[in-house]
């Protein structure tokens, strides 16, 4: 597999999942107190805290989250079965 290919694989699969979570938001907002709405709302929320050094001159603020529900993740698997059924 090239460098190329491989960079664009990880670019989908990064956008599948922010545009799934983004969906699942979206989708979970008009729904009513139901387990379906629980379903596309729920999140589990991986990482850690910002972290900020201050320094006199440099200041800089470090963190990572990452953000999964179930349509983020079942927007990642639709970009794996694409790219396993066009490219691979």
């Amino acid at each position: 597999m090239k460098r190329r290919e491989l960079t664009f694989i990880v670019v989908a699969l990064i956008m599948g999942a922010i545009i799934g979570g983004l969906m699942g938001d979206i989708i979970g907002t008009f729904l009513p107190a139901s387990a379906a709405k629980t379903l596309f709302t729920k999140s589990l929320e991986v990482g850690f805290n910002t972290i900020k050094v201050d320094f006199y001159a440099i200041a800089f603020t470090v963190g990572l989250t990452i953000k999964i529900n179930f349509m983020s993740i079942l927007f990642v698997l639709l970009v794996l079965i694409y790219f396993k059924w066009w490219y691979l």
